[in-house]
């Protein structure tokens, strides 16, 4: 391919969003528990999710192992002999696109390397990845993934969908929330039920053990939902971190999305941002962190905070 050859809107937004609705088109062909819709869903999901990543700059699509390819998605074309443009591979694109949109969360990250990996599967292997695979499974995510990923280039599930397949789209989520709370409170109803069952010494034991326990993790305390001791959750930075300085001191505060519960004293665990917000431990904390300048900077001693002034007299 010679330099006047190459396309160079191959990573434009807009051109990824357009293949996006064809292969949307070539899945309506198909009934929702055929193997070929869930094959085509996956085509899809991946041509969103760089559309999406394309919206913000062209060259977070480009795999970075080349500098031509940041060149070329600059809308510059290499003098590079035989350069072909070289995108990041999916797996990645879908952890970027998570760190910059906060809706894009952990929960449909995984989901989404999970579907992209179904496909892999399905073609690079002799597994019927999506052959028997439940709709109620997977559909409700890959739509409300999608939507996200919609609303991230700021395109309404009707245009891309259309209003018949958005409608019975939003009714997949719709039930899939509702069963995801029904699920959660009969968990910690559970759990509770076991709890209160436990005697009193056990009790004081385990509390004071998930005190112990707290304090030495790194994630947020709250108090658990179904035997109210003090619990963690876990989750990914949604904001970037903002820094002060204190009494000599960095202060840096950073917004925190969770993605996992745990609790030591019942043993109550719970994942994903949907389930965790049925549970009632799904809002976004704040995490701070406090540093001396040595740390922050990660300066091995004070003098490297100079340059040399190179004026000492001989």
């Amino acid at each position: 391919m010679s330099g006047s050859d190459i396309q160079l809107d191959t990573w434009d937004s807009a051109a990824f969003l357009a293949k996006a609705q064809t292969y949307a088109e070539q899945m309506a062909e198909f009934s929702k528990d055929d193997w070929q819709y869930g094959l085509w869903s996956s085509f899809c999901l991946e041509l969103l999710v760089r559309s999406a990543l394309s919206k913000v700059s062209p060259t977070l699509v480009a795999d970075q192992n080349n500098w031509h390819n940041l060149y070329y998605a600059l809308g510059k074309i290499p003098n590079a002999k035989k350069f072909v443009p070289k995108s990041v591979a999916i797996s990645e694109a879908i952890r970027r696109q998570s760190e910059i949109d906060t809706a894009f969360d952990a929960e449909l990250r995984d989901f989404c390397l999970l579907h992209v990996e179904r496909r892999n599967a399905e073609l690079h292997s002799s597994e019927t990845a999506f052959a028997g695979l439940k709709t109620s499974s997977w559909l409700p995510t890959f739509f409300r993934a999608c939507n996200v990923l919609l609303a991230a280039l700021e395109m309404k599930p009707e245009d891309f969908w259309g209003a018949d397949e958005a409608k019975l789209a939003q009714g997949f989520i719709d039930a899939d929330v509702d069963e995801i709370g029904k699920a959660v409170l009969k968990q910690i109803a559970a759990h509770k039920s076991v709890w209160d069952a436990k005697d009193e010494p056990d009790q004081k034991k385990a509390i004071a053990q998930a005190e112990v326990w707290a304090t030495r993790q790194s994630g947020h305390r709250v108090d658990c939902p179904a035997c109210a001791t003090t619990a963690l959750v876990y989750g990914d930075p949604v904001s970037a971190p903002q820094q002060s300085m204190e009494d000599d001191v960095i202060k840096e505060r950073q917004e925190y999305l969770p993605s996992r519960f745990e609790c030591i004293a019942c043993g109550l665990k719970v994942s994903g941002l949907s389930h965790l917000s049925a549970a009632g431990v799904g809002d976004i904390y704040v995490q701070t962190s406090f540093y001396t300048p040595s740390e922050f900077y990660e300066l091995e001693d004070p003098a490297d905070y100079w340059e040399d002034d190179n004026n000492e007299r001989f």
